[in-house]
């Protein structure tokens, strides 16, 4: 399928763009060497992504070729002892051909969209999880006061390499009365299983008013899953927040609903500071409901107060979670200091585990002579019980980030203590990154030392981050 849609945005972009006789090019290249510190065969790692875009007038066509030999896994279970051939690859991995003129636009290939919040439905690339959710599709947009977009679309298979599942849907907004707008989105997904498939109708509407310090959206969707081994399934999905400003004073709140709403190609609102999901061992949009509550204050010209709070559970009461972040900011000029704590704290009563993440940390930011300075800190301390075994551990880490002329340099340090009486025994991470531009438009970044790892939460769903210890390079050139 990529292949023939390939020859065609390329043939008829070709045809298009010759007939003009001037053109505007712009591209960039990013190739990187990683060596990992490791007694296996996948200790060495090259990548390269070349893009490019030729455009004239009403018309785009960009393109970007791949190569991993092989691909450095970003998660922790998908480090590899021996290499395996699927890691080694190279294409032409990014197509696309556009054509805008006035309100109206047009695009086939690779798609980066999203309907409303993205609550409904999102085709977006995930740069913490280094995954890739985009579709190639078709899709046309008209953008003015009325607001239409449709497409069509395919992604590959997670489970079923070479087989394709199919998206395709319409969404529009219009506004109504002054500062109010109202939206609607229509989708179907054709997800491929092991043994036929499964469809998902999707049935979503939206409001956002904006009013003179008055902001409020709110959206809500309904599905409905079939064709598959088991009864059909109905899920739906809720999200609303508001805000409201008066002077240096600001308050808002949000309320989420998901039951039975998860699904890839979308990108779930969270309602809490840290994006932290319900459970770490469960999708956010299966079974969670919560509320959060934030405010800020400008305590005098140069000092402001910010507050965050959120709680969140599950149907039936055996999960919960609470999210809470406090900050102190004082700036003037080139000068910053901030002072901020966070927590989070998650609950299984089914598995009898609790954890606890306490976060103190603070930034501070200032020019001395021509040297811009940022120092920041934090020492997380996290407590965790599984039955009647009790842990805990603190993560303190400490960066520091100058330029000298044209050299920006990052220096830091973290580690683990699990006793403050075995310091010397405890895991360091020291590690630096230099960054220099060595011509106009192209950059040499170093990296070497060590990294943590650990837990990233992202669109609903927690995975863990492979540790790292070794050399990074890498040359990024823009034309």
């Amino acid at each position: 399928m990529k292949r023939y849609l390939f020859l065609i945005l390329l043939l008829g972009t070709g045809f298009m763009l010759g007939a003009q006789n001037t053109l505007s090019i712009n591209g960039l290249n990013e190739a990187k060497f990683t060596y990992r510190t490791a007694e296996d065969s996948l200790n060495a790692y090259f990548s390269d992504s070349f893009s490019f875009a030729l455009a004239y007038r009403n018309f785009t066509f960009g393109m970007k070729f791949i190569t991993d030999l092989p691909r450095y896994p970003v998660e922790q279970t998908e480090l590899l002892d021996e290499l395996n051939s699927d890691r080694l690859k190279y294409a032409w991995k990014e197509f696309y051909a556009s054509y805008a003129r006035d309100a109206y636009s047009i695009q086939a290939g690779t798609t980066e969209e999203s309907f409303g919040s993205g609550m409904i439905f999102r085709s977006y690339k995930d740069l913490e999880f280094d995954l890739d959710h985009r579709l190639d599709s078709f899709l046309f947009k008209y953008d003015d006061a009325l607001k239409f977009k449709a497409l069509y679309g395919a992604i590959e298979s997670p489970t079923n390499a070479g087989k394709y599942d199919l998206a395709y849907g319409a969404d529009v907004q219009t506004p109504t009365v002054a500062g109010v707008s109202l939206g609607a989105s229509a989708l179907a997904f054709r997800n491929l299983l092991a043994l036929g498939y499964n469809e998902r109708d999707v049935f979503g509407a939206r409001l956002n008013a904006s009013f003179s310090g008055l902001d409020l959206q709110a959206e809500a969707a309904t599905s409905d899953l079939y064709r598959q081994t088991s009864a059909s399934k109905e899920g739906k999905a809720l999200y609303a927040n508001g805000s409201y400003s008066l002077g240096s004073l600001t308050l808002g709140g949000a309320y989420k609903l998901y039951d039975g709403f998860q699904y890839r190609l979308q990108d779930l609102p969270l309602a809490n500071h840290h994006g932290e999901t319900l459970s770490d061992s469960q999708a956010s949009g299966e079974d969670e409901e919560g509320y959060q509550a934030f405010g800020s204050l400008g305590l005098t010209e140069c000092l402001s107060l910010n507050g965050d709070y959120a709680e969140a559970w599950n149907s039936q009461k055996t999960l919960k979670m609470n999210d809470g972040y406090a900050a102190l900011d004082w700036e003037r000029g080139n000068r910053h200091l901030g002072l901020s704590y966070s927590h989070v704290e998650k609950l299984n009563e089914v598995l009898d585990a609790w954890q606890q993440e306490l976060t103190p940390a603070f930034l501070c930011s200032f020019i001395a002579g021509d040297i811009p300075i940022q120092l920041e800190g934090e020492y997380k301390l996290v407590s965790k019980q599984k039955n009647e075994v009790k842990t805990q551990h603190a993560e303190p880490k400490v960066q520091l980030d100058f330029t000298v002329d044209k050299l920006s340099v990052s220096l830091a340090a973290q580690s683990w203590w699990e006793d403050m009486s075995k310091l010397l025994d405890s895991n360091y991470y020291p590690a630096v990154e230099l960054k220099y531009p060595i011509f106009t438009q192209t950059d040499l970044i170093l990296f070497g030392g060590k990294e943590a790892g650990g837990k990233v939460c992202r669109n609903g769903v927690c995975r863990y981050v492979a540790p790292f210890e070794g050399l990074k390079v890498e040359l990024n050139t823009r034309f």
